[in-house]
């Protein structure tokens, strides 16, 4: 099993794209195709995990920054921009940033 650890002092940005199921697997690559090539080149940049709903019809993106302005710039990055209408291609999606406001653990 994988481990979501989410560090409060961070900045979490939370993307949540609805797809087609069939749409699902394909999305994943690329997601992991974009974040394996470009997002870990980030600066600022601290852990990406990926949620896939078990219907198919969404990925919950769980993404960690240094603060505010990474993820600002890495939303301005040339190599995201590109990328951006490739995701619109395949899903829709809102988001959500901030600091983590609870968390516990057993």
């Amino acid at each position: 099993m994988n481990a979501i650890t989410l560090d409060p002092s961070a900045t979490t940005l939370v993307n949540v794209l609805t797809c087609d199921p069939a749409n699902q697997a394909v999305l994943l690559n690329l997601l992991r195709q974009n974040t394996d090539e470009v997002i870990t080149t980030l600066d600022g940049w601290r852990s990406t995990s990926f949620v896939a709903a078990q219907d198919g019809a969404r990925v919950t993106i769980i993404s960690q920054w240094r603060d505010a302005a990474a993820v600002g710039a890495m939303q301005g990055d040339a190599r995201m921009q590109a990328y951006f209408p490739r995701i619109a291609a395949l899903a829709s999606f809102d988001s959500a940033m901030g600091p983590i406001a609870y968390a516990r653990r057993a």
